[in-house]
């Protein structure tokens, strides 16, 4: 069946680039830098259209307005508005909103791939990095150990609002080809992979339609709500956080094996301190790491919007935020265990010291006895 060429009437494309600048980020100091500094006012963030006890933030991110920025694109300038969220374990969501109207279906494709190409993650565009310097050193009195900001995530949203002609959002997606949109291919792709990027679809309203992959988004909403957008920001911000987690750890385990080494061969009588030098870092290693995994699993919390809580877990499924959560709790065991193991062998190296010193004690009272005597 030959697809549909609609006009799009009202329509905007977003990169979203996240990024972990800190181990926290004081949201409340934050907001008074930003107001003092760039004398604009900041906005703690809430879903505008759903009531706050069926989806609330656990602590609501912090919404800044950057200067908009002007993007050359297939042949055309476009105005672009850009923001930054907050987000209190040490994330900053930077997004690119350009609005769109009036073009043909396929040309805001076409367009939505461009942006892709500029902004996304393959582009290695200094864009980001001329919209982050600024922004952390206005923030930087507010950040917790500031991070070098290596590690990030990008998400491509392409959002239909008005198209020319009525178009059901039950059968949109047999009508118009969302693949390009979706893939980024230019070739056609085969059958089964046409239908394993069209398979995560939702819908609430007969007119609203959110079709989901690992780094790109559809949706088609009439009434201009942001809180899908807003839902999939922060799945990729918990994201981001689990894998920065997951590679700190990853980089502390042989750090921690060859420390425990060391500790074992020392042969020094003073070993149980070193042990428990070991066994404390540890403990504040975990400490610190649980704290701020239960701070990202605990950004969103989605009760009593069905809908919702759909696209939500949904997402958090398709980005595998879950298995890279349990890659960190396995690790964060491990530490554990090991901590366990060295407090033990502390407490151990403890009693056998505290044996040799009675030892030594009773030796030199039979020592000290023996001359009194003769």
């Amino acid at each position: 069946m030959p697809y549909e060429q609609p006009t799009v009437r009202s329509a905007a494309v977003i990169a979203m680039h996240l990024i972990d600048i800190a181990d926290a980020i004081d949201l409340t100091n934050a907001e008074l830098l930003w107001d003092r500094q760039r004398r604009s006012s900041s906005v703690r963030s809430k879903l505008g259209s759903t009531p706050p006890k069926a989806v609330a933030f656990g602590v609501p991110p912090v919404l800044l307005k950057l200067d908009p920025l002007e993007l050359s694109l297939q042949g055309g300038t476009y105005r672009a508005d850009v923001t930054a969220r907050l987000y209190d374990f040490g994330a900053v969501a930077l997004s690119v909103r350009i609005p769109i109207a009036s073009c043909s279906w396929a040309a805001f494709s076409q367009l939505a791939n461009r942006v892709d190409a500029l902004l996304g993650p393959g582009a290695d565009s200094p864009v980001w990095g001329q919209l982050l310097q600024p922004l952390r050193a206005a923030l930087l009195p507010a950040l917790s150990r500031p991070s070098a900001a290596s590690l990030h995530e990008d998400y491509l949203l392409g959002i239909v609002h008005a198209f020319e002609e009525s178009i059901p959002a039950s059968t949109l997606h047999e009508q118009i080809d969302l693949v390009p949109l979706l893939s980024g291919e230019q070739r056609a792709l085969s059958e089964q992979a046409r239908k394993d990027l069209l398979q995560h679809r939702y819908s609430y309203y007969a007119d609203d339609l959110v079709v989901l992959t690992w780094d790109r988004a559809f949706i088609y909403e009439p009434r201009g709500d942001s809180d899908v957008v807003d839902i999939l920001e922060v799945a990729n911000a918990q994201l981001l956080e689990m894998r920065f987690y997951d590679e700190l750890l990853d980089a502390e385990l042989p750090r921690m094996y060859d420390m425990v080494e060391a500790a074992h061969h020392a042969g020094n009588p003073l070993a149980s301190r070193r042990f428990a030098d070991l066994a404390r870092g540890l403990y504040t290693l975990v400490a610190e790491v649980t704290e701020i995994t239960e701070k990202v699993d605990n950004a969103l919390q989605v009760t009593e919007d069905v809908y919702l809580a759909r696209v939500y877990a949904a997402a958090l499924d398709l980005f595998r935020v879950s298995r890279v959560s349990a890659a960190v709790d396995r690790k964060l065991a491990i530490i554990r265990d090991t901590y366990s193991a060295l407090y033990e062998e502390a407490s151990g190296k403890r009693a056998e010291l505290l044996e040799v010193a009675i030892i030594v004690l009773i030796v030199v009272e039979i020592v000290i006895a023996i001359f009194r005597h003769t």
